[in-house]
């Protein structure tokens, strides 16, 4: 029986809820991912999160059970300060809005990182930070109305975590868009720029990206050409994955990251009909309905599968109800 992952020589993981819940390793995480290296996988962790330092994160991720060194771990902060650092000057001013690690990188790359406009940076970014004040936005807005170039390591709108969601660097890039207008050049998922160097590291092929979050990871699979799995281990769940427009949609889902160890999942769609591994969902005057209601985890995805096949041929069918009975599906 075939694996989804015998179709890739590499699979790319996001971090915060796919490997990850704030301390915790996702369950079977840790499993999954020693099965991959066991069959000469290429792996490579692609985090958004450009608060903490790639050392950091690497000493999170083997204390966890994980294999990770300088070699498979990617931030988004040090691809925005790798491309930053093309654009500017040696000795540029870069006001930080940011965490520490991101100012070190700024530093690391032969630019000088400041914390106020009246220093005349020649340059703005942002990143997720936790300690993050509304004085230093103040900062940031008032250095790009004085022609600061603006970038940003990425923007998602929230990170999940052990407790739940809580906001991203997405909301502070807000703050400033809402005030100075315009967006700043990004370079985190889902712009290209983070896996097209997942993929200058690694030299995969034909790698498939494991991701929680539509808007940044599927979304950003999809920007590269790449082929993705979407995991119900963190922020987005079954309705959000029916709601999905075209460029939005993974290739597969699956609980977890050990989905990649397993079968792929594969819909037969006829005419009102769509069926998943034995789960059948039907077309009704309107509303999707399933023969029968799924009582296992892995057979409500499969169910979920066949539901989300029908709606992305007719958006206009209504699925509520079918979705309901998906009790185990976040």
């Amino acid at each position: 029986m075939s694996r989804l992952i015998d179709a890739y020589d590499a699979a790319f993981f996001d971090l915060d809820g796919v490997i990850y819940l704030g301390p915790l390793a996702v369950v079977g995480a840790t499993g999954a991912l020693a099965g991959l290296r066991e069959l000469d996988k290429k792996v490579m962790f692609v985090t958004n999160n450009a608060a903490r330092s790639a050392q950091v994160v690497i000493d999170q991720l083997n204390s966890l059970g994980f294999q990770a060194d300088d070699h498979t771990v990617l931030t988004s902060a040090q691809v925005a300060v790798t491309h930053i650092a093309r654009e500017l000057p040696r000795g540029a001013k870069v006001l930080v809005s940011g965490s520490a690690s991101l100012a070190a990188l700024v530093e690391q790359a032969g630019l000088v990182p400041v914390q106020t406009a009246a220093e005349r940076p020649d340059a703005v970014v942002q990143g997720y930070d936790p300690a993050m004040t509304w004085p230093r936005l103040d900062e940031a807005a008032l250095a790009i109305q004085a022609g600061a170039r603006w970038y940003a390591t990425n923007d998602d709108a929230s990170r999940p975590t052990e407790r739940g969601l809580v906001p991203g660097a997405g909301g502070a890039i807000a703050v400033i868009a809402g005030t100075v207008g315009g967006q700043p050049t990004i370079f985190g998922k889902p712009f290209p720029p983070m896996l097209a160097e997942a993929v200058r590291r690694t030299g995969a092929e034909h790698p498939i990206f494991v991701g929680d979050r539509i808007d940044t990871d599927i979304v950003g699979a999809a920007n590269a050409g790449m082929d993705s799995l979407m995991v119900f281990t963190g922020a987005n769940g079954k309705s959000d994955l029916v709601a999905t427009e075209p460029g939005e949609r993974p290739t597969h889902i699956g609980a977890d990251v050990r989905a990649l160890l397993e079968p792929p999942r594969t819909v037969q769609v006829e005419p009102a009909r769509a069926s998943c591994r034995g789960q059948v969902a039907r077309a009704d005057t309107g509303t999707v309905r399933l023969d029968a209601v799924p009582l296992t985890l892995d057979a409500q995805l499969d169910a979920l599968w066949a539901i989300t096949q029908l709606v992305w041929d007719d958006p206009a069918l209504d699925c509520t109800e079918a979705l309901a009975s998906l009790e185990l599906v976040g």
